[in-house]
């Protein structure tokens, strides 16, 4: 197991443990989160953990191409049920995120830490949010870090039924509409796999987002 040092250093993702831990510690500045979001690498852990610091042997991710959308969802967007904005409330989008219950979860794994670490990362321009309303309401939405070729998705939630599908929609639009090669999903996920999402090799996510 690597231990980071104050220096700012990962070792290769390809150095993984099994399960796809590739170091522990560090902190969350703002140059060590880009580094690792750069070199194929996520933090993920527990108010109770040290930092760890991940790149899954098998990546989840959505070829913008490949996005499904279902014939009741494509109803819905036309219909104008929601409204969706980008970049507007990325605070309540992480607050709702951290909030949200989730099925086989006792807690969050959006900390304070966590929380204000990306709301930096949002004031320097790196981490970007979709927001969906209805009746002026922010009913769903997702938070994730843009790397310019490829977004890194991180939360979504949904506080009506179909919302957060909206927040993923419009923002596979908007990365395709922009020429961007993929969206990162990071591990496998039911809801994202119906919407056109499957894992690659961790090997071929790596020459993808390090090009």
């Amino acid at each position: 197991m690597y231990y980071l040092s104050r220096d700012l250093y990962f070792p290769p993702a390809w150095q993984a443990s099994a399960e796809g831990i590739v170091a522990v510690g560090g902190d969350l500045s703002p140059e060590r989160l880009m580094l690792a979001y750069r070199s194929g690498i996520f933090p993920w852990f527990d108010d109770d953990d040290p930092i760890l610091w991940w790149s899954p042997p098998e990546r989840m991710v959505l070829f913008l191409d490949e996005l499904r959308v279902s014939k009741s969802m494509r109803n819905i967007i036309n219909r104008g049920v929601f409204s969706v904005t980008f970049n507007t409330a990325f605070k309540e989008v992480i607050q709702q995120c951290s909030n949200i219950k989730r099925e086989g979860q006792a807690g969050t794994w959006i900390t304070a830490e966590m929380k204000e670490a990306y709301i930096k990362l949002h004031e320097l321009g790196h981490a970007k949010s979709v927001e969906v309303w209805q009746d002026n309401e922010l009913v769903g939405g997702l938070y994730g870090v843009d790397l310019g070729h490829v977004f890194c998705g991180e939360s979504m939630f949904s506080k009506v039924s179909n919302a957060s599908k909206v927040a993923f929609i419009a923002l596979v639009k908007k990365l395709e509409a922009q020429n961007y090669r993929l969206l990162d999903c990071q591990v496998h996920n039911p809801h994202l796999e119906s919407l056109g999402a499957r894992e690659i090799s961790r090997q071929a996510f790596l020459s993808i987002i390090t090009k």
